[in-house]
Parts: C-alpha cells; structure tokens; sequence
C-alpha cells in the first residue's frame, strides 16, 4: 500500500491547497505593508543550531539525521523562529529595529493534539531591536490584524507575563527539574499537583504559585494579582506591563491568564495566546523572548507571534471564486492563442482542451471561448 502517508501526515488536495495559497499570499501583503520583510529558512540545519537558546524546548519534537557531507547531526526545523532570531542576529547584523515575517512548512515528531498534523504550515511575524512595551503592542495589534484579514478574528486574546513566574521561582530558589516542573503544572493549571509541588516552599510563596492558575478573567485580575501576590519588584513591574497594554490596546478583546505560560527556555515577558470562535485550542500564540540571540552571537531584545496556515485556513471562510474559462485546442490559431493569453494576463483561470479531450475533472467552468462568424468571443456556459 505504497499509497499510505505515515500517520499526522496528509496531501493537501487541489481545493484546500488553492485556500492556503490564498491565504497564504493575503496574509504575506498584511506582512509587507507593515513593513516586515519576507525570509526564507531551510529546511534543514545544524542541530545544536536549531536547539541554541530559544530552542531547548524543541529538543523531543524535532526529527534528527546524520548529513552524510559533514557526519555531523542534522535537525529537521521544528519552529521557525530559532532560525528567524540566527537571521536577524548573525547575517543581517542590522542595528536598529528589524521585522521580519516567514510562511514554509516544519516538522514535529509528534502531533499537539489528538487529531493535529505534524507538518504545520507555520506562519509569523518576529519583532528585534526593541524592547520596550510598545513592541510587544505592535505584535499584538499585527495578529489581531492578520487574523481579522484571514476572516478568523479573535474573540479572546489571553495576556500574561512570564516575569511573574520567574519571580517567584527566584524567591523560592526553584531552580533545575523542581523548577521545570513547577512550570509543567502551573501550564497544566494542575492545582493538586501544584499543591503537593510546593510543599517546603516558603509559605507566601507556596500560596502565591497556587493562585496563579485562578488569577483568570478580565482587567480586575491584575487588581486581584496585586492584592495577592507578594510584593516582589519584578511582579510589580509585570503586572504594570499588563496594565499599560490593556490602556493601549483598546478595541482588542484582551483577558488575562497568569497561569497560561510556555517556553519555559523561551519567553521571558510578556506572551499571549489568541482565540476564536468555535475553535477550543489557541489559534495562534507568541511573545516576548529578548537575548535569543546571544547564542548567534549578538544578544537582541525580539517578540512576536506565530500560528498554523493550514489550520487557519480551515476556520477561515471560503472566499467565492471566478470560475474557469473552457477553451478549445488553439493549435495554430494566432486569433485564439492572443484571446487565451490576454485572458490569462488579467488573471483568469483558462484551460485547453487538448485534442481529443471532452472533458476536464473537478474544474468548475462557468464561460468558454467560442467562435462567433471569424472572431472569437467569451460566453457564459448555461447551467441547464
């Protein structure tokens, strides 16, 4: 059965591949405009590469072999971003603020969920060179944006800050496995587990981890967190930066999760996660991982976002297209082939039948070229 596609893994057939590119180009101009540049990764690299810094997280998801050049350990991309911060860090070594944007495929090893792909149409947008608040407000205000574009906007957009747990974790002197795990139960909102995690903790503390996976809902949270959590300058400093966003980013439909945190090697301020309606599972996340770059060389304030094309596009409404023109065999028609061109050049979609052919599969066409006396003409196709 040479046909079979291992499991997680699937063809994208001609009408959902023609969604994705369209969505594909679409989302690529909201990119442009906004002024972020356009990269292109491989496919494949070094694996230490892939793993440096920001990447440590990636180390179970990401497909390894040998490159049969060099002997060393190649790694198959398993997130984009790694391979975007290398960019901005290394090869363009620009000063000033850099943004940059990328759409290709990854690889996991295996899938997020139950019913997910791991071959991810991994579409985003990375932000470098700036690290005061207003960035992270580009980067939100861009995803809202893409995803109004895309006809999938966010009815919930859930902000947290990744200084609050680093606190925390700094004044109990978690650090190591303790630390990691920890981390693993506040993500899983795990409170029994978390419980029994912080045991011997110093008791403000203990109480203080406990709460973070109730500290959910809106503005009043942050009122809540304060009242709380202890009286830690880096908390403080963290539920500020909350606070701001929520005054600048008005009309966005923000909420706050101080327990809804990821990349524990990764983040290390403010990150968030977007969803929509009828969708359980984010849409799409990102966030604030400044240093990134110091692996490559040269450390960098970064923050941005990232989702999945192929599963965006499957939540996305389908745009009504043109249909095709059917046209007969041109041959040495000069008169046909010039009609069939300028058709084409103006974006229509034109097939010809090939001699002998009746007939195309799966093609909705709705005109044809006929011959009206000598000239030809472009007719409706009737339905009856």
């Amino acid at each position: 059965m040479n046909w079979l596609l291992p499991e997680h893994l699937a063809d994208a057939l001609p009408a959902e591949a023609a969604r994705i590119e369209r969505l594909r180009r679409t989302l690529l101009d909201v990119f442009r405009v906004h002024g972020y540049e356009f990269v292109i990764p491989p496919l494949l690299e070094y694996l230490e590469s892939l793993l440096t810094g920001s990447g440590q997280d990636l180390k179970l998801r990401t497909f390894k072999l040998v490159d049969q050049l060099s002997g060393r350990t190649l790694g198959v991309r398993a997130d984009m971003t790694p391979q975007v911060a290398r960019i901005d860090a290394h090869l363009l070594n620009r000063n000033g603020v850099v943004r940059l944007c990328y759409c290709d495929s990854v690889l996991h090893t295996l899938p997020a969920s139950l019913h997910g792909t791991r071959e991810p149409i991994q579409l985003g947008a990375e932000l470098y060179g700036y690290a005061g608040l207003e960035g992270d407000r580009e980067i939100i205000r861009l995803l809202a944006t893409v995803l109004d574009t895309a006809g999938v906007p966010a009815t919930r957009i859930d902000l947290s800050h990744f200084g609050i747990f680093t606190a925390l974790a700094e004044a109990a002197r978690l650090s190591g496995d303790r630390a990691e795990e920890v981390f693993s139960l506040l993500q899983g909102k795990d409170v029994p587990g978390l419980a029994a995690a912080v045991q011997g903790l110093p008791a403000e503390i203990g109480a203080a981890l406990q709460a973070l996976p109730n500290l959910y809902g809106g503005r009043e949270v942050l009122d809540e967190a304060a009242r709380i959590l202890p009286d830690l300058p880096a908390v403080a400093a963290a539920l500020a930066d909350l606070r701001t966003l929520a005054d600048t980013l008005p009309g966005l439909p923000l909420s706050f999760d101080l327990a809804d945190l990821r990349g524990y090697h990764y983040h290390n301020g403010v990150v968030f996660a977007v969803y929509t309606a009828g969708v359980p599972s984010a849409v799409a996340h990102g966030g604030r991982y400044d240093g990134v770059g110091s692996a490559f060389g040269r450390a960098r304030p970064a923050t941005g976002f990232s989702l999945d094309l192929r599963e965006l596009a499957r939540h996305a409404p389908t745009a009504p297209q043109a249909g095709a023109i059917l046209a007969p065999y041109a041959g040495d028609d000069a008169g046909l082939a010039a009609a069939v061109a300028a058709l084409r050049r103006s974006g229509e979609t034109v097939i010809e039948l090939l001699p002998g052919e009746t007939a195309v599969e799966g093609v909705a066409f709705d005109r044809r070229i006929a011959r009206v006396n000598d000239s030809w003409i472009l007719e409706p196709i009737s339905k009856d």
